[in-house]
């Protein structure tokens, strides 16, 4: 399909009527209209289509009416019936009462456009611009950022599914694209090892004959692999998605060993770590995690907002990952976001897992952000145990690479080393002193104290940190932090953000684009109509205790 590009046109008098006189007491879709106007245009789509060919339908209606889809949390095909038959909808879309609307597909196609342009994040970045103009949005002031985790669009396997099902994604996927050749390598115990889905309760039970079944598996997968690899022929089939798979996994979940293939023992270091290994055949990206009592294959989304008392709380970032990626790793990510949307903030509430010495230094250098945040504690017993002597009571003078004890000593070497890849300090101090100290015991177990010490920026960023902790109105500025969890909890519960709806880490992350942008239009509505902000919510039970027995 080709794009013309149409300008915007006003809404049908007729469809205008119409709408005021369904909706006396005003709509949210007429508001948005009446107050944003169509919200989008062609023109900020127009790389995403060719120049020749069947004109395609508005883009900026799609979009619309995509966002309003995630809104109500629609499929495609109800999307699509929803433009046809509601007032609202073709009010917002400046529709004719008349109009047909469009097949469903067309919605599919135009979320595969975005993916395909990496333009996943244009329908946000658009409204909030939309949102800077109308001086609801500003850089500058705080901003708040949480993560949550968010399920796969497939079924969570152990490894004996994975490796059976794998080898079912395979066959089919080859009878499919090449049956000829398939057909010449079939072999006929594989109906019933593979026709059914790969489930537990289908799977052995006793360990030697579970031993027995993945190694019977991965025997059939290597045949099938060295069966392409002889003919010269298939030489092509390599590059199909199917086979690399089917490749990737036997290498992650098999060895060979005297040109014997082996199962692969969990708990002894054989297997790959979560970041690297496939759960699935259907999503590759999709990662086994683990946090506390919680377990999910899939990713995690990350969401940053505004929490101006004074200005809607808008969504302002959406960084989606693979789940196991630790927060602070994405955090220079989300910045970086924020910053080439000119939205920086001043102060940026997180939790611990966003927060380490070197990223406050770097939030405050590259992007003037002060980190807000619970500064990870001293794990050394010294500093556990309250009476001992921990790393922050030795005075660091950095210019004389030189440290002194609570006692006055000075200390005997100063070493700079690297500890996954951050400079560090290792500092001993003389065996002549600490030998003979009275207060050895409360300093170290050793023959001779040692400290280790990151550089000097991270350093002063980390015990500043951990003092302001500690000050009476950290809790009134931390607490603010908390919104974030009701955000979260909405795109949950409202909006379906805890599951992906495709396969993929690119297409989920559109998905929670789209659910950002819909929050914020329907918390625009909602500031428009001065409704206020919910409160936290409380059990039945404690709205009847007095506050005074609080």
């Amino acid at each position: 399909m080709s794009l013309h590009p149409q300008p915007s046109t006003p809404v049908p008098p007729q469809t205008r009527q119409v709408a005021q006189a369904a909706f006396p007491r005003g709509n949210r879709y007429l508001q948005l209209r009446d107050t944003l106007g169509t919200l989008y245009d062609d023109a900020l789509f127009a790389d995403l289509f060719p120049q020749r060919g069947q004109a395609a339908q508005a883009p900026w209606q799609l979009a619309v009416v995509t966002l309003l889809q995630f809104a109500e949390n629609l499929s495609d095909r109800q999307a699509a019936d929803a433009v046809r038959s509601r007032i609202d909808w073709k009010y917002l879309l400046g529709l004719e009462l008349t109009d047909p609307g469009f097949d469903f597909s067309i919605l599919s196609e135009f979320r595969q456009r975005l993916v395909a342009a990496k333009a996943e994040e244009r329908l946000l970045t658009h409204l909030l611009t939309c949102c800077q103009d109308h001086q609801w949005l500003k850089a500058g002031g705080k901003q708040r950022t949480d993560s949550t985790h968010v399920l796969a669009r497939v079924r969570d396997m152990n490894r004996l599914e994975c490796v059976g099902e794998t080898m079912r994604f395979t066959l089919n996927s080859l009878a499919t694209l090449v049956p000829d050749w398939l057909t010449n390598h079939l072999q006929p115990e594989w109906a019933a090892r593979y026709g059914p889905r790969a489930e537990e309760y289908r799977l052995p039970h006793t360990k030697p004959q579970r031993e027995a079944y993945a190694q019977q598996v991965g025997q059939d997968g290597w045949w099938l692999l060295e069966r392409i690899e002889r003919d010269d022929q298939a030489a092509w089939l390599w590059q199909l998605p199917a086979i690399d798979i089917l490749r990737r996994v036997w290498l992650q979940q098999f060895r060979v060993v005297d040109g014997q293939l082996i199962w692969r023992v969990e708990n002894q270091d054989e297997l790959p770590p979560s970041a690297q290994l496939i759960s699935s055949p259907y999503d590759i990206e999709a990662r086994f995690s683990r946090k506390r009592t919680t377990t999910w294959v899939g990713y995690k989304v990350h969401l940053s907002e505004t929490c101006e008392a004074d200005q809607p709380h808008l969504i302002t970032q959406v960084a989606t990952t693979v789940s196991t990626e630790a927060d602070s790793t994405t955090l220079p990510h989300i910045q970086k976001g924020l910053a080439d949307m000119s939205l920086l903030p001043s102060q940026q509430l997180v939790d611990t897992a966003y927060v380490s010495a070197e990223l406050l230094v770097q939030s405050q250098q590259l992007h003037q952000v002060e980190l807000v945040g619970p500064a990870r504690k001293d794990q050394k017993w010294q500093a556990l145990a309250g009476q001992g002597y921990a790393a922050a009571d030795f005075n660091v003078d950095w210019d004389a690479q030189q440290a002194t004890c609570p006692q006055g000593h000075s200390s005997q070497s100063w070493i700079k080393t690297l500890e996954k890849g951050q400079p560090r300090v290792f500092i001993k101090f003389s065996r002549k002193h600490c030998g003979p100290c009275p207060v050895r015991a409360q300093c170290t177990r050793m023959k001779r104290r040692a400290i280790k010490l990151r550089a000097d920026a991270p350093y002063h960023a980390l015990q500043a940190a951990r003092a302001r902790d500690s000050q009476a109105d950290w809790p009134l500025l931390y607490n603010q932090r908390a919104g974030i969890e009701g955000t979260l909890s909405q795109g949950v519960r409202g909006f379906g953000m805890r599951r992906s709806r495709y396969v993929g880490l690119a297409k989920t992350h559109l998905q929670h684009v789209l659910i950002a942008t819909a929050i914020n239009l329907c918390r625009i509505v909602n500031w428009l109509n001065e409704v206020p902000l919910a409160q936290t919510r409380q059990a039945a039970f404690e709205r009847l205790i007095p506050p005074a027995m609080a």
